[in-house]
């Protein structure tokens, strides 16, 4: 039996019935789901005046859109799963139909300024209590070609693929950290590069020798109970929900425009999450 089991016995636990919840807030978290698809779309004056890029003071050419611009267009490409020509499309007819007269960027333009986007840092939490930080990696393929040959003709190729680390707050379930690396990057290199991320104090984890003194006076029931071994599983669905909003692939060529999309999809996970969160009790 492994030291610190999170399975044990796992065929003699058909007989444990699955745990049942109740939703207590149905009303507003359903409320808060229809409007994470809602396309109302304004621009307040701040951000029609930000628009455009401030004129360089250093030598070199002038951009004509602010990062506000290419942030605003990214993020809706990654909402509704755009490719960079639709995404201009969306962004051009919304501007016409709120009578704006501001420059669109094209494609191109999009792509080239992902590699340089400085994209919002997630929140981290400030508060005076030490922050429950769970970190889980997942596998993000590359799209591209190499799906349409295999649709085609139904071969099976050696495809890459990246991975994705990400570190959550376990209280308010927001993405506080994320990291992007080769698929070659085992998770515990990155700890120390999440933890990083994370501005406010984090619980330090407990060590190995307390646990197993845990489970020898407790069993591993307690010990899970206690140690809140079983939050693991919120890391778990978070990546499970970025994989269902914002899909198991990354869109961009380069690794620098990659790390862009992700930064900007962590920060639609959390601009959702404000909408509303499920509130269940355990009845059963």
């Amino acid at each position: 039996m492994p030291a610190v089991p999170f399975k044990a016995n796992v065929k003699c636990r058909h007989h444990i019935p699955k745990q049942k919840r109740r939703l207590t807030n149905w009303p507003a978290y359903e409320a808060s789901l229809r409007q994470r698809g809602s396309l109302t779309v304004w621009f307040t004056d701040a951000a029609i005046s930000g628009w455009r890029a401030a004129p360089r003071t250093s030598r070199g050419g002038q951009p004509w859109y602010s990062p506000l611009a290419i942030l605003t267009a990214l993020t809706l490409r990654a909402v509704f799963r755009l490719a960079l020509r639709q995404t201009e499309g969306l962004i051009g007819s919304v501007t016409r139909l709120l009578g704006l007269d501001l420059p669109v960027p094209d494609h191109t333009t999009l792509s080239r300024r992902a590699e340089t986007l400085v994209v919002p840092r997630p929140r981290s939490g400030t508060g005076a209590e030490p922050m429950h930080l769970l970190v889980d990696s997942t596998g993000l393929k590359l799209c591209g070609a190499g799906e349409w040959l295999i649709e085609k003709h139904g071969t099976k190729t050696r495809r890459s693929w990246r991975k994705l680390h990400i570190g959550m707050d376990a209280e308010t379930g927001e993405i506080v950290a994320a990291n992007l690396t080769t698929n070659d990057v085992d998770d515990a290199s990155q700890v120390g590069s999440l933890l990083g991320q994370v501005a406010g104090p984090v619980a330090k984890p407990t060590q190995r020798d307390r646990h197993l003194q845990d489970i020898a006076e407790k069993g591993r029931v307690g010990w899970q109970k206690g140690s809140g071994y079983n939050k693991r599983s919120r890391v778990e669905a978070t990546i499970g929900r970025y994989k269902q909003v914002i899909g198991d692939g990354l869109r961009s060529r380069r690794d620098r425009r990659r790390t862009t999309e992700v930064g900007v999809a962590v920060d639609v996970l959390n601009r959702m999450l404000e909408f509303g969160r499920p509130i269940s009790v355990r009845i059963a």
